[in-house]
């Protein structure tokens, strides 16, 4: 009885099987691309997503169906981001994603409104236009057309579940990145959700993570009718339970799109601290637990920027050799520190900023500044940003002995190298990078009695240290990467005018 666990993500969207012992049986991804129809708008087409999903259901599927066919699947997703469906479960519009700034203008009025502390002691987040609650704000004011039609508003993986069992079901953890979810009472807030003018009938009924929400129906994608399928939840705490880091003093640290820490907490920590960092609080997807994420929206994106428009030709050269370009976009990065730096905040920001008017900067170039200087210094200002969040972290009461990476970057010997001497905390790489659909085929296999609760298939491969050689450097750097952010603040304002003008 094997086990698919899939990863509905930014760019792409992956499906992997394990066993039940979790040994990795297969695997399909596929890509689709972002859309920016307007200044400040970042969208994904859901059918297209859709489209995808099944399609790398059906590959991760066909490569087992002969010897171990699949018994449960269990959904994981990006937060934040829905999809209006009418009755008949037709896609109304197109997907804001996390980094999608539209609704900027209405956030402080509304929670000025409302009250933005009893919005944040309510919901465990600071106000910010990547919460869905705005977006749902800005849907009903610009296309009152979809809002009137809209039957479910439905994250990607209650979606993905749509339309493989027809029930409109969501989890804890994904509710609670709406901004109009109870983390106390765990429920859909009434308080939020009359002032917002919706209805908790057009939302999707929420469950604990990896609760069965339906039957796979016919036989879709390869899978049998009597398939099981489980909404698993926000991919972060998913990622961390895939890779054993739910636990105290350890935080999954994910390199992907958008690079994220992810702790947990034993009870609910709603503090001054952490509500001035804008480090949301809310249910995590193991019973009894809360996690916390700190994050930088544009991350790994930055890394697919510079493959796409710098290092074209290390990517040409990858797709001649069948190899991944990330990896030949790390490797052409300087062995040394870069006398350069880089802000990566090609779009809005994550926490600690909540900043609309992000924007990349390139700071120090000389002359002799070489490409592969620059390459360094986009890993390692991304980076830069993740050690500012982890400081806060720690100093808010998430102490953090070890970080377990996963992602696709974790791949990267170099990168994680980099990393860890950036960071000063020791960071540990897993059999399994994809620790999203792993944790998400977890919750499949306890969700269908399959599994019982406390077995654990993370299986640490290798420990990188901080090294003293660069440390000092680092530090050097680190303060002006902070220095420069916050110099910047009246340039940011004026260059979004400009190009919302």
């Amino acid at each position: 009885m094997s086990l698919m666990g899939i990863d509905v993500g930014t760019t792409g969207v992956k499906a992997v099987v394990f066993d039940e012992s979790g040994k990795q049986l297969s695997s399909a991804y596929e890509e689709y691309p972002l859309l920016f129809p307007f200044a400040g708008a970042c969208e994904l087409d859901s059918a297209r997503v859709m489209d995808a999903a099944l399609r790398v259901i059906a590959q991760a599927a066909a490569q087992v169906n002969g010897s171990d066919p699949v018994t449960a699947v269990g959904i994981a997703s990006q937060g934040e981001a829905f999809t209006p469906i009418d009755v008949h479960g037709r896609m109304l519009a197109n997907a804001m994603t996390s980094s999608d700034a539209r609704a900027e203008s209405l956030v402080q009025a509304w929670s000025e409104d409302f009250g933005g502390e009893r919005l944040y002691r309510i919901t465990g987040h600071t106000a910010y236009p990547m919460f869905s609650l705005f977006k749902l704000l800005w849907l009903k004011q610009n296309q009152p057309q979809v809002w009137e039609r809209t039957w479910k508003f439905l994250f990607f993986q209650d979606l993905l579940a749509h339309v493989l069992t027809g029930e409109t079901k969501t989890d804890h953890s994904m509710a609670a990145r709406s901004m109009m979810f109870d983390v106390r009472k765990k429920s859909w807030s009434p308080e939020i959700l009359d002032a917002a003018g919706l209805s908790t009938d057009r939302l999707p009924e929420v469950v604990p993570s990896g609760e069965i929400a339906g039957q796979v129906m016919s036989s879709l994608c390869g899978l049998g009718p009597n398939v099981t399928v489980s909404v698993a939840g926000h991919d972060q705490p998913v990622g961390a339970l895939g890779c054993g880091a739910a636990g105290a003093g350890m935080a999954a640290y994910s390199i992907g799109t958008v690079e994220c820490i992810c702790a947990s907490a034993d009870h609910l920590v709603l503090s001054p601290e952490l509500m001035k960092a804008n480090l949301a609080i809310y249910p995590h997807v193991l019973p009894n637990l809360y996690t916390t994420v700190a994050f930088n929206v544009t991350g790994g994106s930055v890394v697919k920027w510079v493959r796409d428009n710098f290092a074209t030709e290390e990517a040409a050269q990858a797709v001649r050799e069948g190899v991944d370009p990330y990896d030949r976009i790390v490797a052409a990065a300087s062995a040394e520190p870069a006398k350069v730096v880089l802000l990566p905040h090609f779009g809005p920001t994550g926490t600690p900023h909540f900043d609309p008017h992000g924007a990349g900067v390139l700071f120090g170039l000389k002359l002799s500044t070489e490409r592969s200087e620059v390459i360094r210094a986009v890993l390692e200002g991304i980076t830069y940003e993740m050690k500012w969040n982890a400081d806060i972290l720690q100093q808010s009461g998430f102490p953090l002995k070890e970080l377990r990476a996963v992602g696709g970057g974790a791949k990267s010997e170099t990168w994680m190298q980099i990393k860890a001497d950036i960071m000063g905390i020791p960071l540990t790489t897993m059999r399994v990078t994809e620790a999203t659909c792993m944790g998400a085929a977890l919750l499949a296999g306890h969700g269908a009695g399959i599994l019982d609760a406390d077995v654990e298939w993370a299986e640490p491969i290798r420990t990188f240290e901080p090294s003293d050689q660069y440390a000092g450097i680092c530090e050097e750097s680190f303060a002006i990467y902070k220095e420069l952010y916050q110099s910047l603040g009246k340039a940011r304002l004026m260059l979004n005018k400009r190009s919302l003008s």
